[in-house]
């Protein structure tokens, strides 16, 4: 397991983290993620969305639809948020179609996720530090997860999805 802590003094920053990221995973990627509200969750996501190939305007937290899906970019998205579900029906919601499927998987609240449904993940827990300022944790979970947040901090942008060193 390894963690680091990134600091980011705006929302682009934060945004630029996510892109960044999105450039190192595959389809089938696990990405878990927590914070509280505001702390920049969706903003992240947005910043991912544009490193897979979408268009981060279509990108908005999808609290009240439990799913987003997105096709448009190289690899699918699917932007899930727990969050309304703390504990119960996560397992009618049927997540686990899109857990290690054919696009990455943006789970927000990943905490509520039942022990053992994900065993390797990506997570990034959001701290405020000031209104614009956020520390990002990432907790690589897994050697594929180890490897991606290690490319990461190196500066590794990959050329595309799916690019792995």
């Amino acid at each position: 397991m390894i963690t680091c802590e990134i600091r980011t003094a705006s929302a682009e920053e934060t945004k630029a983290w996510g892109k960044r990221l999105a450039r190192l995973l595959s389809p089938g990627a696990v990405i878990g993620l927590e914070g509280e509200l505001g702390a920049g969750k969706t903003c992240f996501v947005k910043g991912l969305a544009v490193g897979l190939g979408l268009n981060e305007e279509e990108i908005s937290s999808p609290t009240f639809t439990l799913i987003a899906e997105h096709y448009r970019g190289g690899v699918p998205l699917y932007h899930i948020d727990l969050y309304r579900l703390e504990g119960a029906g996560v397992e009618e919601l049927g997540i686990g179609e899109y857990l290690f499927g054919q696009g990455v998987s943006v789970i927000e609240w990943f905490r509520v996720l039942h022990v053992g449904m994900v065993d390797e993940y990506l997570l990034v827990s959001f701290t405020f530090l000031t209104e614009d300022e956020r520390v990002l944790s990432l907790t690589a979970r897994g050697e594929q997860y180890e490897k991606i947040l290690q490319a990461l901090l190196e500066g590794g942008q990959g050329s595309g999805v799916g690019d792995q060193k």
